[in-house]
C-alpha cells in the first residue's frame, strides 16, 4: 500500500478505467495528475476531479508531465507507441494499467480469464456458478466494473477478472490465484506489434503465479506453456481427450466426477462447450456442488452480443454475434449451426485476408457484407462462388436478409471485424442489429 503514497503519478486517459485509478491513487495517498486528449468541460466531471485534488491537463500530453513522474497508470486501450509513452519509455518510467492497482487494494482470491475468444462467457458463466445465497462475487476488468473501482467498492470475497491482452501488457505484481487462459490464436495486431508480443502478454497472466495457485489452460494448445516457467499447478480441459474436464459419450466430466448430460447443456456450440469445461474447473475448485453448477448449465443462455438468440419470423431464426471481432471468433459461430445460413459480416479493416474461415461456410448460401471490408469479404465469398449482397450496416442487412431468407433458415451478424469503422463498440452494433430484427 505504501508503494503509491506521496509518489507523482499521471494516469493517462479518462473515462471509466481512469475514474477508478483516480480514486484508486487518491486512497493510497498518491499525488495524482490526469491527462487526457478530451477537453474535460463538464463542471460536474471537473467538481469531482478538484474534490480529488486532481491536477488535470487536458487537450493534450505535454512531455514536461514526464519530469517528476514516479509511474504512469495508463488507458489500456492507448497504445504504447503514441509519443508521449515512448519519451516515458526511454526515460524509465513504469507504466502499469489499473488493473496492478486493483490487486494492491484487493488481498482476497482473483480469478482472473484471459483468451483469444471465450473469456467473456467464462467469466460470467462463473461468476453464475459462484453466485448463491452467501456468496455474490464480483465481474469486473473489461467486464462489469474496472477493476480498481470494483475494489473500492465492494468487499467482496471473490474478484473474478476478465482480462485482455491490453491490460496484461501493463502489470508489475498482479497476480490471479486461479488463472484461466480459453486459447490464444493470432489477434490484435493493429496494437500488438506482432503475434509474439500479444500471446507474451496474455501469458503474463501467469508470471507472478506460485505453487499454491491453480492455472486453467487448453490441452489442445498445450505447447504454448511449453516455455514458460509456470510454478503454478495445472490443470487442462479437452473436447478431444481424457483430461481433467472432458467430454465422454456426450457426458461432461469435472476431475473424473460425472456433471451432465451434453444435450442437456441451454448454452450450444463446441466452442462453448470449450468454455463450460473451463468454468467448471473453477467451481469445482471452489467446491460448488454439482447441483449447483448443473442448476446454471440448464438455465444459462449466454450473453449479449454473443452468438446471442434474438428472435424468429417465418420460421428464420436470428442471432447476433456482434462480439465476434476477428475471424476466428466467426468460426466459432458459422460451425455451430449446420442448416442454410445467411451470413451478415463486415466491420473495420484489420489486415485479415479471412481464409481460415474457408472450412466453415459451406452451410452460408448468401453473405450480406457491410463496412470497410465488404468488398474484400465479397472478393474472399465469391472465389468460393457464394453469392454476396453489399449494403450499408447490420441494421439494413436485416431487411435484405428477411426477402432472401426461407423457412428453417438462420441469419447470422457475425461481423468477423471490429466495429469502429462506423460504430463506438460491439454492443452498439450489436443493438443497431437487433433493432432491426426488431422491426420485422
Amino acid at each position: 500500500m505504501n508503494r503509491y503514497k506521496d509518489k507523482n503519478i499521471i494516469v493517462l486517459g479518462y473515462g471509466r478505467s481512469g475514474r477508478s485509478a483516480v480514486h484508486a491513487l487518491n486512497k493510497l495517498g498518491a499525488r495524482v495528475t490526469l491527462t487526457t486528449n478530451e477537453n474535460l468541460v463538464d463542471e460536474a466531471v471537473l467538481e469531482e476531479l478538484r474534490k480529488e485534488t486532481v491536477q488535470i491537463v487536458d487537450g493534450h500530453h505535454p512531455t514536461h508531465l514526464l519530469n517528476d513522474a514516479d509511474l504512469i497508470v495508463k488507458n489500456p486501450g492507448i497504445p504504447y507507441r503514441i509519443p508521449f509513452l515512448q519519451e516515458a519509455i526511454e526515460r524509465n518510467v513504469p507504466i502499469i494499467t489499473e488493473v496492478e492497482l486493483a490487486y494492491e487494494l484487493h488481498k482476497k482470491d482473483i480469478i482472473g480469464i484471459t483468451g483469444t475468444n471465450g473469456k467473456t462467457t467464462v467469466t460470467t458463466l462463473i461468476g453464475e456458478m459462484l453466485t448463491d445465497e452467501t456468496h455474490h462475487p464480483i465481474l469486473c476488468g473489461n467486464i462489469g466494473y474496472p477493476a480498481a473501482e470494483a475494489v473500492l467498492n465492494d468487499d467482496s470475497e471473490n474478484l473474478i477478472m476478465e482480462l485482455s491482452s491490453f491490460q496484461l501488457m501493463g502489470i508489475i505484481d498482479f497476480k490471479p490465484n486461479i488463472a484461466v487462459i480459453t486459447n490464444i490464436y493470432e489477434a490484435h495486431l493493429d496494437y500488438h506489434k506482432d503475434a509474439t508480443e500479444y500471446r507474451n502478454a496474455k501469458l503474463s497472466l501467469l508470471k507472478n503465479m506460485t505453487e499454491d495457485n491453480l492455472v486453467i489452460f487448453n490441452l489442445a494448445q498445450k505447447d504454448i506453456l511449453n516455455p514458460i516457467d509456470c510454478k503454478a499447478k495445472i490443470k487442462y480441459f479437452s473436447l478431444n481427450e481424457q483430461a481433467d474436464a472432458y467430454v465422454l459419450d456426450g457426458k461432461v466430466y469435472v476431475n473424473d466426477k460425472y456433471i451432465i448430460d451434453v444435450d442437456d447443456i441451454v448454452l450450444k456450440g463446441p466452442h462453448n462447450l470449450e468454455n463450460i469445461l473451463a468454468s467448471l474447473l473453477v467451481a469445482d475448485e471452489k467446491n460448488v456442488p454439482v447441483e449447483h453448477m448443473v442448476k446454471i448449465l440448464t438455465s444459462f443462455k449466454g450473453i449479449e452480443h454473443r452468438l446471442e438468440y434474438v428472435g424468429e419470423k417465418n420460421g428464420v431464426k436470428y442471432y447476433n454475434d456482434s462480439k465476434a471481432t476477428n475471424a476466428l471468433a466467426t468460426t466459432f459461430a458459422l460451425r455451430s449451426f449446420d442448416r442454410d445460413t445467411i451470413w451478415i459480416a463486415g466491420g473495420l479493416d484489420r489486415g485479415q485476408d479471412f481464409v481460415e474461415i474457408t472450412p466453415y461456410i459451406k452451410n452460408v448460401k448468401l453473405a450480406i457484407l457491410f463496412g470497410e471490408t465488404k468488398h474484400k469479404l465479397a472478393q474472399f465469398l465469391s472465389a468460393h462462388e457464394i453469392e454476396t449482397i453489399e449494403t450499408e450496416n447490420p441494421n439494413t442487412a436485416v431487411k435484405i436478409a428477411d426477402e432472401n431468407s426461407t423457412e428453417g433458415d438462420i441469419v447470422l451478424f457475425s461481423p468477423a471485424c471490429a466495429s469502429w469503422d462506423q460504430y463506438t463498440d460491439f454492443e452498439t452494433r450489436g443493438n443497431h442489429f437487433k433493432e432491426g430484427v426488431n422491426a420485422l
